[in-house]
């Protein structure tokens, strides 16, 4: 099946349901807007017909170097090669802005899956929300 992308300079209704839904229903976390979706994210969406499906947000943490995040599929299509899609599409977005490198803070329970993105990890674990992350790189 085929789905659209979608990347805007603000954070839309669908999006933001998605992320409600993955990280505060599914996953327990409390923050979930934040400052940076409101001022310097670029937010991509993933539709499928008219259903928005998917999320994630990029955006500049230097002249070379951007930060990807809140990178979020719907449970009944998780497995079906989304996640990959939008790390392609936020990273194809960040080098055509001049990025030379991503960067990202990865749960700890997904790191295999952005080491298949060609990610390497960097520095140690820390908590955010008591969730286990480590921040991972990936030069473009």
């Amino acid at each position: 099946m085929a789905y659209s992308v979608k990347i805007t300079d603000r954070l839309e209704d669908g999006g933001a349901s998605v992320r409600h839904t993955v990280f505060i229903e599914e996953q327990g976390f409390e923050e979930e807007i934040d400052r940076i979706d409101m001022t310097t994210a670029h937010h991509l969406q993933v539709l499928d017909g008219d259903r928005v499906i998917a999320a994630g947000r990029v955006f500049p943490e230097d002249d070379d170097c951007w930060h990807i995040g809140r990178v979020a599929v719907l449970s009944a299509y998780r497995g079906k090669g989304i996640g990959r899609l939008i790390m392609q599409h936020l990273e194809a977005h960040a080098r055509e802005r001049g990025a030379a490198q991503t960067i990202l803070s990865a749960q700890c329970q997904a790191v295999d899956f952005y080491k298949k993105c060609g990610y390497t990890q960097k520095g140690d674990v820390y908590y955010e929300e008591s969730c286990p992350h480590i921040l991972m790189v990936k030069k473009l």
